[in-house]
């Protein structure tokens, strides 16, 4: 061991102590506010009956203020827990311009401040200092501080592997470091869920995570690019840069289903954040429908899709996924606001109010949603005969009023207009909803969105921040709604080439036209799989774009058996491999779920878990499910069995198939009997 790493292995231990130290001093507040909190409750509970209102008013908040100042402390305590295991990954020796040297920067999951001489131990990865060991390399370099840019030189730099109090390495050179972390930590067996990237963060990622002026950013990042991490990771920065104004409660997360909410769930725990909310397509639909409506499932219409694809289903889906559709239910609009409020004499009593009076009153109120604007045109028009008769008007006079100014309208309900919709555009068959029938998932955010044009609906006006994961598979008219909905700032991630219904896929530039001032950024670079998991991908949809990290591994297998009953035997076979590989997670990645739970019936043992759209929780070991539902997750080694050219044959198969493979980080074994699918024999 050189004279450097000793150095540093007893400035760690100094550190481990003074955490240490910390906590105990922690403990003893905690034990103080507990014993204060305790004196106080009894002292109302003894004194109330002589106590008024204010006075209990301001033992209810004097009791509330220690509640929440011990529940801070136990908060802290947690994070130097967090930190004792591992207090800091990067150094860096910072001399600004024109100034003397500063004190070494350590870098680590929070800061670490001691309270007594007030300097600073080590540096939360989101302050702004910290971005030099993300973005340069020795030499020099510079940061933005609230006074403006500070230029220097980074004198050293280092990256250390810190776990449970122990230093495993660090690493000292003037080349980019992280590459060697990141080959190490990618190495690695994946054994649980979606983890926190701070000590390998590349320079490309740290300039979205730390984007600060976007009014929406769009990340269209390639499978295994990291782009749920980063925007999970820039959330926290965020939450941290803006503390003062923004919340974890303040921001909510868009995801495609429970399996996937959980498996993300704690990476902003981790980052020293509280939990998110989250929220799937299909529950905020219901909420905007007020839970009137029953509808199809995205997964259901998918499932549809991939068991019986009749092309009628397909073209119904493919138009209400078009930018077109949404200009057209816009132009229909219109259409309906000039044609639809057909102007009737009107008579109160003796007085006639005029046809011009009622059409110019609807139009003052242009800016009100259609069905809201006919109580607002009836006040008019009872104040117009009040001041024509000199007198107050009568109940029957008022209701009179109230029940003819609808009446003008063609149709009263959402439903009807939109069905109306389809008449007007000459294709009625487009639209399918038979008596007690479900709507059709294509139709659900259309139908919201006329609602919200013609009803106008409650916005969620305390989202501060959305983000939007796995973004392909939302339309034009999803977007819109979105937009209408949230004002807030947002943030959206995914993959066009990992949709799973190739008729209803959004690009970033689809997504463009809908928020013009959105910022588009690129992640091409692929971390999850190696190189050669990457290029057997890529024969199945080809991206020029995609830059694999070099990292190897055995080449993905294809195997043929006889019958599907010694297909199943030789997975059986491949689990047991797998039990004795040393890697961690397994995932058995089927096109349906239909086949997933088939497979699950013939491998059910211990340790084998089967997700369906109805599971809420991640679990770690081996896990059978659809490529739909797995998208997202990652393993270390994946089997997709029933590759065949029965399984696999449509443009959905293929995506399908596309997602299965890009889920393995170190192996990849497809299994088939007959005929192997035509995707894979090139």
């Amino acid at each position: 061991m050189n004279a450097t790493q000793q150095e540093e292995r007893e400035y760690l231990e100094e550190i481990k102590e003074k955490l240490t130290l910390a906590i105990r001093r922690i403990d003893g507040d905690v034990k103080q506010f507990s014993n204060e909190l305790r004196d106080k409750k009894e002292y109302i509970h003894e004194h109330q009956s002589g106590m008024d209102d204010a006075d209990m008013v301001a033992a209810e908040q004097s009791v509330n203020r220690m509640a929440f100042t011990g529940e801070a402390a136990v908060g802290r305590k947690r994070k130097l827990l967090k930190l004792g295991q591992s207090p800091y990954f990067g150094r860096i020796d910072f001399t600004p311009q024109g100034k003397g040297k500063w004190p070494p920067v350590y870098i680590g999951i929070y800061s670490f401040m001691e309270e007594r001489q007030r300097q600073n131990l080590i540096y939360d990865w989101r302050a702004p200092v910290s971005s030099m060991f993300y973005d340069f390399e020795l030499g020099p370099a510079s940061f933005t501080t609230p006074a403006g840019p500070m230029q220097g030189t980074i004198d050293l730099k280092r990256q250390y592997k810190i776990r449970d109090g122990r230093m495993e390495f660090m690493l000292e050179n003037d080349v980019n470091i992280h590459d060697d972390v990141l080959q190490r930590e990618l190495a690695k067996s994946s054994d649980d869920k979606l983890k926190n990237i701070v000590a390998t963060i590349q320079r490309d990622q740290n300039a979205v995570i730390r984007n600060e002026t976007a009014p929406v950013m769009v990340i269209q990042g390639v499978a295994g690019s990291g782009k749920t991490s980063i925007a999970l990771h820039r959330i926290a920065f965020l939450l941290y840069r803006y503390r003062e104004t923004i919340g974890a409660r303040d921001v909510l997360i868009i995801s495609p289903n429970k399996v996937f909410a959980d498996y993300i769930s704690n990476v902003l725990p981790e980052l020293g954040e509280e939990h998110i909310p989250e929220l799937g397509m299909e529950e905020l639909a219901a909420d905007l429908l007020g839970h009137q409506y029953p509808f199809q499932t995205f997964f259901e219409q998918v499932s549809a899709l991939l068991e019986q694809p009749h092309p009628a289903f397909i073209e119904r889906i493919r138009y209400k996924s078009s930018f077109k559709f949404l200009s057209q239910l816009n132009q229909y609009l219109l259409h309906a606001e000039n044609n639809y409020f057909t102007v009737k004499e009107l008579r109160v009593g003796s007085t006639v109010v005029p046809l011009q009076f009622l059409l110019a009153k609807f139009r003052t109120f242009h800016r009100v949603p259609l069905l809201k604007r006919f109580a607002l045109v009836a006040e008019e028009v009872r104040a117009f005969v009040r001041d024509a008769v000199r007198r107050k008007l009568s109940n029957h006079e008022k209701s009179t009023i109230g029940e003819a100014i609808p009446r003008m309208f063609k149709f009263h309900q959402v439903m009807d207009l939109y069905r109306d919709f389809y008449r007007w555009l000459g294709r009625p068959e487009l639209f399918r909803m038979e008596h007690g029938q479900p709507l059709e998932y294509a139709d659900v955010f259309a139908f919201v969105y006329l609602r919200i044009r013609l009803e106008g609906l409650n916005t969620y006006d305390h989202v501060k921040h959305l983000l939007v994961d796995e973004m392909q598979d939302y339309t034009p008219v999803q977007y819109a709604v979105l937009s209408r909905v949230f004002a807030c700032r947002k943030t959206i991630l995914g993959d066009v080439s990992q949709t799973v219904n190739p008729y209803s896929a959004s690009s970033a530039e689809t997504i463009e036209r809908v928020f013009p001032q959105a910022e588009v950024v690129r992640l091409y670079r692929s971390y999850r799989s190696t190189m050669e998991i990457t290029a057997f991908a890529q024969r199945i949809t080809p991206n020029p774009n995609i830059i694999p990290l070099e990292r190897h591994g055995p080449a993905p297998a294809v195997v043929r058996f006889a019958s599907r009953d010694e297909e199943l035997q030789g997975i059986k076979e491949l689990i047991t491999n797998f039990l004795s590989s040393g890697n961690h997670s397994l995932g058995i990645i089927c096109k349906t779920l239909r086949q997933a739970e088939e497979a699950f019936r013939v491998l059910e043992a211990p340790g084998i878990y089967l997700l369906t759209d109805e599971s809420t929780s991640f679990k770690e070991g081996i896990i059978i499910t659809s490529a739909h539902l797995a998208k997202g997750l990652e393993f270390d080694e994946v089997i997709v069995p029933f590759a065949s050219a029965r399984t696999y044959k449509t443009e959905v198969d293929k995506s399908m198939l596309y997602v299965a493979c890009t889920r393995a980080m170190h192996q990849l074994t497809l299994t088939f009997s007959g005929e192997v699918s035509v995707f894979l024999s090139t």
